[in-house]
């Protein structure tokens, strides 16, 4: 079946895209899938500080009797539509994963590697909504709800190598500046992933459990709280140093510009931890802390990848008519 591509309104254009996929028009899918992870992380948030976590208290329906929101006699409605859009924007995370894998299939000429990396976006999305179930059938335990935001960041690390890979070619990785210099780029996204390790910890030790019946790790508030801060000190440290060594080794512009932006991002994060912490850890100001951790995710992938790049595979050099000659 043929699908018309040349539709003349832009927006079913891009719809259509995967069908007849350019490298520009996979980029932009590709660039969507981070966005839609990075936004389901800020949706499950809203979920939690709102105490709308058990809003639909079944899985996969929302209550025993519909798969939608209906009045219950023991959840308010309000936190039922809360939870239930969390659950729509799943499906919006995995028909952008699809198309990312449609337009993998279709690009002429198929990469291998971007098939690879698009394959785990609708199987990430369907991990992650097996692992939901287990998230409400366990009363919101903390650990489960740690594991729920961390399966989202690795998928948003993913995406995120998936556009990376739409940029480039396949051919093997070239460093664009000192050896020690991507090393410490890599010692930087191990810290920003403990960082967001001891984020969740403080998460499942504080507040906003997302219901009241929901248990909460056995910790004093006050000493992950530190280390989590400890932690993050720790990152800004590094990723001023990554922005130093590039400066000063003249390295490319894009990776200088990459590094302070990520450094920017990080203090205005800081910020946020602060305010929200002097202000007895108001819901919104969680919210827009969660959202600022994915980003920080975000923004330290884009400063490693920057640090590097993989040119188109060369190609073996034509035999000469000698080494043909020998051949024969």
């Amino acid at each position: 079946m043929k699908v018309p591509t040349d539709h003349p309104n832009p927006l079913v254009r891009s719809l259509l895209s995967p069908w007849a996929p350019t490298a520009a028009s996979f980029r932009a899918w590709a660039l969507a899938s981070v966005a839609a992870n990075a936004g389901i992380t800020v949706s499950g948030a809203a979920v939690r500080v709102t105490g709308s976590g058990l809003g639909c208290p079944t899985w996969p329906r929302c209550t025993p009797d519909s798969f939608v929101p209906v009045p219950h006699p023991e959840v308010a409605m309000a936190n039922m539509l809360v939870e239930f859009g969390n659950r729509l924007v799943t499906f919006l995370v995995l028909a952008v994963g699809v198309a990312c894998v449609l337009s993998a299939l279709r690009l002429a000429p198929r990469r291998r590697s971007l098939l690879g990396l698009a394959l785990l976006q609708p199987l990430g999305v369907l991990a992650q909504a097996l692992w939901g179930g287990l998230v409400v059938r366990s009363m919101l335990n903390p650990f489960t709800v740690a594991v729920h935001f961390l399966i989202s960041i690795a998928l948003v690390a993913a995406c995120w190598m998936l556009y990376q890979r739409t940029r480039e070619g396949d051919g093997p990785i070239r460093r664009v500046v000192h050896r020690d210099i991507r090393r410490l780029g890599h010692v930087l996204i191990a810290a920003v992933s403990v960082l967001l390790l001891a984020g969740v910890v403080v998460t499942g030790t504080g507040p906003h459990s997302g219901d009241v019946l929901a248990s909460r790790f056995d910790l004093d508030i006050e000493s992950v709280v530190r280390l989590h801060a400890d932690i993050a000190y720790l990152v800004v440290g590094l990723s001023f140093a990554l922005a130093f060594a590039l400066h000063v080794t003249d390295a490319p512009r894009t990776a200088r510009r990459a590094a302070l932006a990520l450094l920017g991002i990080e203090l205005l994060q800081g910020v946020i931890g602060y305010v929200q912490y002097f202000l007895a850890v108001p819901a919104f100001l969680v919210g827009l802390h969660v959202l600022g951790a994915t980003l920080v995710w975000i923004f330290a992938l884009r400063a490693v990848t920057a640090l590097r790049v993989r040119g188109p595979v060369e190609k073996a050099p034509a035999p000469s008519p000698t080494e043909v000659a020998a051949v024969h």
